[in-house]
This record gives C-alpha cells, sequence and structure tokens, in this order.
C-alpha cells in the first residue's frame, strides 16, 4: 500500500536534514480511489471482479514517490544514506503492522475458532514473506492481503542500491531509459510466466512477476526530474491519453483466474496510472477536482491503515451481509482502526523516527534546493 505512508508526512524543522516532496492532495484522492477498489474487490461485488487492479495504482504511485525521493538525495548530496532511508521506512510501515497483527491474534480465534494458522500467518505477514508464501505454500491465508505489503518491501530493499548503481552507469539526464527498459523487462518476465502456464495466483502474487507497477512510477519520476524532449510532447497529448483512463472500468469484467490479467491487464492499468498522475502534476482541471474530493482525500491519507484493516473486517462482514453493506462497514470500520492506529501508535513512531523537537525561529532546511516539479511524499505500502 504498502502498496502503501498515511497521511502527509509534513515535516517541522529537525537537526537532520529531510528530503520532502512538496504535498498534492490529487494523490491522496488517488488512493481513496484504489483502496476502495481494493475493497470491492474483497467484498465480492458484482461488476468488479477485476478491482484487484486497485493493488497496481497504489504499486505505480509507491514506486513514483519512492523514486522521486531518492532521486532528490542523489543529486543534491551525489549519495544515498541508506541507514536513513530504511530506518524511516522501518519506523513508517512496522508499527502500524505490528499493531494489526498483534490484535488480529487476539481477536481472530474468537471470531473464528476453527482457524489453526493465525498465529503462523501472522508471522510470515511480519516478516513480509506473505507474496511468496502465498504463491508457493498457501501462507498465510486468512492475511492474503499482505502479499503487497511484502511486494512493497522487497522493491524497497533493493531499489535504492540499484537506482544508484543506474544513476552510475548512466549518463546525466538519461536514467530514464534504463528505467524504460526494465519497465519493458520485468512485463515480459510476466508474460513469459502466463506462457509456461503457471498459475494465476502464482503469477498474481510474486514480487518479481509484479514489481513492474513499482518500476512503472520509477520511470515517471525520472522523466518528472530530466525532462526529456519527448515527455512534453506526451503531456500536450493528455486530451488523448485521458481515454486510456476510461478504458480501466472496462477491464473490471476480467474475473479472477483471467490470465488476460496478467498479460495485458496489468500493463492497462499501469499506463492509465502514469496518464493520471502526469494530469494532476498541476493543480487544475477536472482529474484533479475530482481527486481532491474531501471524501477521497481522508480515506487517501489512512489509506495504509485501513488496507491493514479492511481484510478481516470484510471476510467477517461478507460471511452474514449482501456486498454494499460489506463495502460500507468495511470503509468505515477500518478508517477507524486506522485513525486510531495513527493518532495513537504512528504518531509516536513517526516523532521517535525524526529524532529531536523541532527547532524554534530556524530556516526550513533544503528549502532552496527543492524541486518545484515534486511533491511532498506521503507514500505508503498499498
Amino acid at each position: 500500500m504498502s502498496p502503501l505512508a498515511g497521511p502527509n508526512e509534513r515535516c517541522l524543522v529537525l537537526t537532520e536534514s529531510v528530503f520532502k516532496l512538496r504535498y498534492n492532495p490529487a494523490l491522496d484522492g488517488l488512493r481513496g480511489v484504489a483502496i476502495i477498489l481494493v475493497v470491492l474487490s474483497h467484498a465480492h461485488a458484482p461488476l468488479f471482479d477485476g478491482a484487484f487492479f486497485g493493488v497496481d495504482l497504489f504499486f505505480v504511485l509507491s514506486g513514483f514517490l519512492i523514486t522521486s525521493l531518492l532521486l532528490q538525495e542523489f543529486h543534491t548530496n551525489e549519495r544515498l544514506d541508506y541507514w536513513r532511508f530504511y530506518r524511516r521506512r522501518f519506523f513508517r510501515l512496522m508499527p502500524a503492522l505490528a499493531l494489526f497483527l498483534a490484535t488480529y491474534c487476539v481477536v481472530a480465534p474468537f471470531l473464528w475458532p476453527e482457524l489453526n494458522d493465525i498465529y503462523s500467518d501472522a508471522l510470515v505477514s511480519l516478516l513480509y514473506l506473505a507474496d511468496y508464501g502465498i504463491a508457493f505454500f498457501d501462507s498465510p491465508d486468512t492475511l492474503l492481503h499482505m502479499w503487497s505489503l511484502s511486494v512493497e518491501e522487497h522493491f524497497y530493499l533493493i531499489w535504492p542500491p540499484l537506482l544508484v548503481w543506474l544513476l552510475r552507469k548512466t549518463s546525466p539526464g538519461r536514467v530514464w531509459a534504463p528505467l524504460l527498459g526494465l519497465w519493458v523487462l520485468s512485463t515480459l518476465w510476466r508474460v513469459f510466466w502466463v506462457f509456461q502456464e503457471q498459475a494465476f495466483y502464482e503469477i498474481f502474487f510474486r514480487f518479481d512477476t509484479r514489481v513492474s507497477g513499482l518500476i512503472a512510477g520509477a520511470l515517471l519520476a525520472a522523466l518528472m526530474v530530466e525532462k526529456p524532449k519527448w515527455i512534453a510532447y506526451l503531456q500536450s497529448l493528455r486530451g488523448y491519453t485521458m481515454w486510456l483512463v476510461l478504458a480501466v472500468p472496462l477491464i473490471m469484467e476480467l474475473k479472477w483466474d483471467d490470465q488476460h490479467a496478467m498479460l495485458w491487464g496489468i500493463t492497462v492499468v499501469e499506463c492509465a496510472a502514469i496518464v493520471l498522475l502526469l494530469a494532476v502534476q498541476k493543480p487544475e482541471g477536472l482529474v484533479y477536482e475530482m481527486l481532491t474530493a474531501p471524501t477521497l482525500l481522508q480515506l487517501g491519507k489512512l489509506s495504509y491503515g485501513v488496507y491493514l484493516w479492511h481484510y478481516p473486517v470484510v471476510r467477517f462482514l461478507r460471511a452474514d451481509y449482501s456486498w454494499p453493506v460489506t463495502v460500507i462497514g468495511a470503509l468505515v470500520i477500518s478508517a477507524a482502526l486506522s485513525a486510531l492506529s495513527f493518532y495513537t501508535i504512528e504518531r509516536w513512531a513517526m516523532r521517535y523516527r525524526d529524532g529531536r523537537k523541532p527547532v524554534a525561529n530556524a530556516p526550513r532546511p533544503q528549502r532552496e534546493r527543492r524541486d518545484p516539479r515534486m511533491h511532498e511524499a506521503s507514500h505508503h505500502s498499498s
């Protein structure tokens, strides 16, 4: 939500140098859309069989924000502080995950006394092994949604050093080219396994076959920073490329186990996500206004927590209630639990992560170094 963090991490004046991107509310709105699609999918809502594509929106957005931050830091310092990056990711993501899993281990035995894999599922989820665990070992089974957090975590682990290597090996302003190649290769890798007739779920859940969305977001981040000549032409075609976004509702008919989703459906959603992100780079236009609707904004700001909590809630509700009740109930309950988590343990963890208290009357660090084309990172897991 990984994908996936939460409410906007607006930075007060700290003694350490913290790289930030200007806040763009439309990105929170896009998260809100993504989490609604995910809940519709898990609630088994009719006409939304393909709503599992909501996770791909999270992937593209996460890749875009993470890479934007990394590029900003590298272009400023000509290096990345890996320890700082991993430390900040840990304190932003792990407290909420640990609280959710601890609560699940306490409550689940009362709700589903027939389950015998509650604790093992929680352990696999805590270790971020759910993607390959589900694909090949059917674990976790009761926490099926943990797979996407694992995909994003694996990306966080390998992407910073890989990106630095690419930046050092390519000409200045040209890192977008190998990223474009990586996106194509990662897409072809997924298609390869489809033609090898591998089971749908084995392809769907794995990091190596789902990393294309994160790379697509990284590619867009590089294009926004490096601005090759052709990107301006692409932006000028926005009136035509927005039709691609309208194709997304049509592919909602792609049901689970339909390999067309793996062959081309994911790629369509990734391209649509890129088009949407391009469309909201400036705070104007119909798309921007739609994505900044207050309800979507609030839901998007809590989307990491909502994603964590929603699946057990959906499983409980859909056993006895219709899908509309399940969807509305899951969103309301998950948002409430997410807010409780954020305003308690998560805020404490972020204060601890940021170190010392704000320095009074000190100038805001790094302001002169900000790229006006970027936005504040409120990235998280799907």
